[in-house]
């Protein structure tokens, strides 16, 4: 089976947890009645909380996470693949995982991911983020074989960094996410060509559920939700911030298409890096 219908979730979580997993049980039955197979939310599905303290004391273990246990029932009672970009999760260490889940149609849990590239930048206008004050950084890629598609787990930040999904191309992923919580300000700037770029670099269809619109009052997500094809068409977009569902029928074999029209994956080589520095100029550090 090579056709699947596929649906993100937008999302416009904020510091109270039980009614984004109430949101998040609502859209993804609604995706799941339109016949979606597969269902992605975005990252930070659980909670968005500025206050460091209350977004602390909100969260829980793996074991005890409740949108964990509700994704789980979800998958379960709708019969499908349901991915959770992401949600926090509260490690031993005292650190946080921002960590992806996917799910089967009988709930069980068939891989995690969690995020490796931290966001720690300072941006336009005093916006500022540093992730690694308290997210425990992975050191994992994951691509995680289902039925109907080799899927690439990433989150947010981590579509910046293209050597990811090139190794996850190179181990078979034919579909590749990057579930998100873009900022506003780098959402307008560089989303759309993130998304597309990686999908056409790796002939890989790109999935991507995003957060929109204005978190508590004082923080605010770019939305656009996203589904490209390998070719580098947008086949459906969210094209707001509003919590919204988009849905596509997807042929996972166009990926194979794309990469035998454009192999630029084989076409890879290996090489050493010089720099030359003129005869009788002065370098300046």
């Amino acid at each position: 089976m090579s056709m699947v219908k596929v649906a993100a979730v937008q999302m416009r979580s904020d510091g109270d947890m039980s009614a984004n997993i109430e949101a998040l049980s609502r859209m993804v039955g609604e995706a799941a009645a339109q016949g979606a197979q597969y269902v992605q939310t975005p990252e930070n599905t659980g909670i968005i909380q500025n206050d460091r303290a209350l977004y602390r004391a909100s969260l829980h273990a793996e074991q005890d996470d409740p949108v964990v246990r509700e994704a789980s029932v979800l998958a379960r009672r709708h019969g499908i693949h349901l991915h959770i970009g992401s949600t926090p999760i509260k490690l031993e260490s005292g650190l946080i995982a921002n960590r992806a889940f996917v799910f089967a149609p009988d709930g069980s849990k068939i891989t995690t991911y969690d995020k490796i590239h931290m966001f720690d930048v300072d941006l336009d206008n005093g916006e500022s983020w540093r992730e690694s004050d308290t997210i425990s950084a992975g050191d994992r890629a994951v691509v995680a074989e289902l039925p109907f598609m080799k899927l690439g787990l990433a989150i947010c930040y981590d579509i910046r960094f293209p050597q990811l999904f090139q190794a996850q191309a190179n181990a078979g992923a034919n579909v590749i996410s990057a579930p998100a919580a873009f900022t506003r300000q780098t959402g307008e700037a560089h989303w759309h060509i993130l998304q597309r770029a990686r999908a056409i670099e790796n002939g890989a269809f790109l999935i991507s559920a995003a957060q929109g619109g204005l978190h508590n009052g004082n923080r605010q997500t770019y939305g656009h939700t996203i589904i490209v094809s390998p070719w580098g068409k947008v086949l459906a977009e969210a094209d707001h911030d509003n919590p919204a569902v988009i849905y596509a029928d997807i042929d996972v074999a166009d990926s194979a298409v794309a990469r035998n029209k454009i192999p630029n994956l084989k076409n890879a080589r290996e090489f050493k890096l010089e720099t030359i520095v003129a005869e009788g100029e002065t370098i300046k550090v």
